[in-house]
Parts: structure tokens; sequence; C-alpha cells
């Protein structure tokens, strides 16, 4: 993990330093984060899918997508309590930061390298009831509400869940010995293996946008512990006394050491509720994440 850490921030520093430079504009970031979110992060999603199935795996699967929704309460619990002193715009974005973390962006890439094929499958599961929060609850936050046909349609629609339904019917299909062709294989792996150098460069050029000034403010520091090592340790205790798979313990925990999510800043910038503020717990939690990340991976690997 370390050696996978030393990866990714090597990474993240290659997109901050471009995009200090000038040749990593906004825009640029922009088409390339449509770029990994409409076809690099489905091929990788797909490509997990392509595994032996069996029942053990499937009840692997199952408990994944419980686990997830059942944290997503643990969440909406937090953001109902921890951010009540807070009366100011920053509170939308502390609960949504809260709420929706970064693990469909940076997270199933480092599950990927850290698990492998199998770890990215329950990576794609567990961030299903996220994304419904996301485009629900997480939304609701920063408007005055949404119509739920559209909430319904966003996520029945998002890329990512597009793929698990082509990723469903290709394990079903592997189940009769029957395959997508080579060629056709060998596209989507060679796509989907572009997942974290793309991911964790554009996070680097997102980050060199961040104000330095004022940014270790009390409260992005209080956030970045309850999302990088509260939450995690929580689920990480209550995980660890019940009879279920470690591999899908690990996945959930790391899944939920992930860092705010980029859409917080997005979010907050559309709305006008205080962009830099959202900015700054994104960027500050993300730096943290280097050093939190591996202990919450060595922490499953002892135990």
């Amino acid at each position: 993990m370390f050696s996978l850490q030393l990866e990714i921030f090597i990474l993240i520093l290659i997109g901050f330093i471009l995009s200090k430079l000038g040749y990593f504009s906004a825009d640029t970031r922009k088409q390339l984060t449509n770029i990994v979110l409409w076809i690099v992060l489905p091929c990788a999603t797909i490509q997990s899918f392509e595994i032996e199935v069996d029942q053990n795996l499937l009840i692997s699967m199952a408990l994944v997508f419980l686990i997830s929704t059942g944290i997503q309460g643990v969440y909406w619990i937090f953001c109902k309590t921890c951010w009540n002193k807070i009366y100011d715009d920053r509170k939308i974005s502390l609960q949504y930061g809260t709420m929706v973390s970064n693990a469909g962006f940076m997270g199933m890439p480092v599950t990927q390298s850290a698990f492998g094929s199998t770890g990215l499958l329950y990576a794609s599961i567990f961030l299903i009831p996220q994304r419904i929060c996301m485009w629900s609850y997480g939304i609701s936050l920063y408007s005055n509400g949404q119509n739920r046909k559209e909430v319904v349609r966003k996520v029945l629609t998002n890329p990512c869940i597009v793929a698990i339904y082509i990723g469903v019917v290709l394990m079903i299909l592997g189940m009769f010995d029957i395959h997508l062709p080579d060629f056709l294989d060998s596209t989507i792996a060679a796509i989907g293996d572009c997942n974290t150098a793309l991911s964790m460069i554009v996070i680097g050029g997102i980050l060199s946008d961040v104000p330095k000034d004022q940014i270790w403010d009390k409260l992005s520091l209080s956030y970045s512990g309850l999302r990088l090592i509260g939450i995690p340790m929580i689920l990480f205790l209550i995980l660890n006394c019940l009879p279920i798979d470690s591999m899908v313990r690990n996945v959930c925990v790391l899944l939920s050491a992930m860092p705010a999510a980029s859409t917080t800043a997005m979010l907050a910038q559309r709305y006008e509720k205080d962009p830099e503020f959202a900015s700054k717990i994104i960027f500050v939690s993300t730096l943290f994440s280097m050093v939190t990340l591996p202990f919450i991976f060595l922490l499953l690997e002892r135990f």
C-alpha cells in the first residue's frame, strides 16, 4: 500500500505541476474528467465483472450492497448531528461531503490497485447506494428540491451504473461460456487500465486551483478527521464483529475512508454556496488521505 500511495502521490503531483505550468487548463480537466467518467471508469467496471462466478461471490456482492446501504444511513446520522453548530453555507458542503465521498473517482482506482478485479467489482456494487443518495439527498442540500423522475433518470442512466448492467449480462453469459470477442475484450481492458493514472492526474489539476490562504482552518481539519479516520474506524469496528469475508470488509472500510468528492465544489459553485470552502475541504481531506489511507490499509491487513 505504501508503494501504491507513492504512485498515487506522484500522479497527483504530475497533474498539479502540469496545471501550474499552464499545460492543464480547467477546460482540459473538465473534458478529461468527462472521458474518465463516461468511458474509462465504465470500461474498468465492465472488466471487473469478467470473472468466474460462484455462489460465494454472489453472496459477497449482496453483502457489499447491504453494507453500503447501511453506511449511507450512518452518513445521514452524522450529517444531522455533527454540523449543527455551523449556520452558514459551509454546513451544506460539510453535510454533502460527509454523505458523498470520492469513493468513485478516487476510490475505485485505489481499490482496483489494492485488491485487483474482485475488489473493483465489489467497489462497483458499493457505489450504487452512494450514487442514489448523491442524486437525491445530496443534491437537495444545495437546491430547494428536485423532480423525483429526474433523480431516477440520473441514477439509472449514470455511465457507471449502465456499465454494471452490461457487466452483469457479461457475467451471466460467462456462466454459459459465452464471452466477448478477444479484440473487444482487449480494447475494454486497455481503456480500463488507464483508470488510476487519468483519475489521479485530474485530481492533481483540481487541487492546483484551491486558494492556499487560510486553508488550514479548524473546520476543514475537523471534517477531514471525521471523513478519513472517524467514519472508517467506526465501520471497521462494526464489520470486524460480523462473520463476513475479509475482502468484503476491507473494500467497504477502504472506500469509506476516501476524501470529499470533487462534486462538492462543483455543486457549491453552481448554487453559490461558498465554493471556496468546498474546495478547501476537498484539498485538505485529499492531502491528508495520502497519510491516512496507508494507515487504514495496514489496519485491514493486520486484522
